[in-house]
């Protein structure tokens, strides 16, 4: 990143020079069909990678040092793909259940398939509101049969919304602000905005394509294009191209200082670091 302000904390500094080392790499390949990233704050890029589809057991992350080094996080996993810090822990999305993995790499089921008022078929991305409660999509079959679960931080898991609503095809992406859950859909392309306490829904945008990863960085919404290789800038309910080339554009997140888009793509094996300003 060219330019940064140095700010008067150390964390700051630190964070800005790590992304300043990954942007010189750019992009960073040699990952099996990855899903989704995430950044901590020391600097160092989290990578689900699913392996094989539907074969258990070669999933892992993998972690991306500051110097472009690519070493296993955690391994033995299903088919991974969201992926969130709360604390020290890394949350996951495997399949039909949450995991949480430890600073040490070592997992464990945080929310498993029995746990969940109905069964889940696709679980995807994963995101958290300020009290450290998690939000879960499942897509269905990627056309229809999706929902979103709460799984709070004693392990309850609570249906948010379901296939029972038309505006619930496939839902991929989440963001939480404050009392809204943000949600795109992998089926239609629409992004829409959910009241967590009146449950209404209401659409922001549309013609995403296949909604994947979502993010927002200021006032604006960035939301990927698994289908076609595109991220999209979201302004207010206008749509713009903001980057294109991926052959899948799967979960992208910010990076840690919120200048950057971190990109894993899916088909080509690779994660590509965008900055936004």
């Amino acid at each position: 990143m060219k330019n940064l302000r140095v700010s008067l904390f150390l964390l700051s500094a630190l964070v800005s020079v790590t992304l300043k080392a990954h942007e010189s790499l750019n992009t960073i390949s040699g990952f099996v069909s990855p899903e989704s990233v995430v950044q901590d704050a020391k600097g160092d890029i989290y990578v689900s990678e699913i392996g094989e589809f539907n074969k258990d057991g070669d999933g892992k992350i993998t972690r991306i040092s500051i110097d472009g080094k690519l070493s296993t996080f955690a391994n033995g996993m299903d088919d991974p793909k969201g992926l969130i810090f709360i604390g020290k822990s890394l949350y996951v999305t495997d399949k039909n259940r949450v995991l949480k993995v430890e600073a040490d790499g070592k997992w464990s089921v945080f929310g498993s398939t029995m746990a969940f008022p109905q069964t889940p078929i696709f679980l995807n991305d994963i995101t958290s509101d300020e009290s450290g409660n998690l939000y879960v999509s499942d897509s269905g079959n990627l056309k229809s049969g999706g929902a979103i679960f709460k799984i709070a931080k004693d392990k309850k898991i609570t249906l948010v919304l379901n296939e029972n609503l038309p505006e619930i095809l496939a839902p991929n992406g989440l963001w939480v602000v404050k009392n809204d859950l943000y949600e795109v859909d992998f089926s239609s392309g629409i992004l829409y905005k959910i009241n967590l306490k009146t449950k209404s829904i209401s659409k922001v945008a549309e013609a995403l394509g296949g909604g994947d990863g979502l993010v927002k960085s200021g006032d604006n919404f960035f939301v990927s294009d698994w289908k076609n290789g595109k991220i999209y800038k979201v302004q207010g309910n206008k749509v713009s191209l903001f980057k294109d080339g991926f052959r899948a554009a799967a979960d992208i997140a910010l990076s840690f200082d919120k200048k950057s888009i971190i990109t894993p793509d899916m088909k080509a094996g690779s994660v590509t670091i965008v900055p936004i300003y």
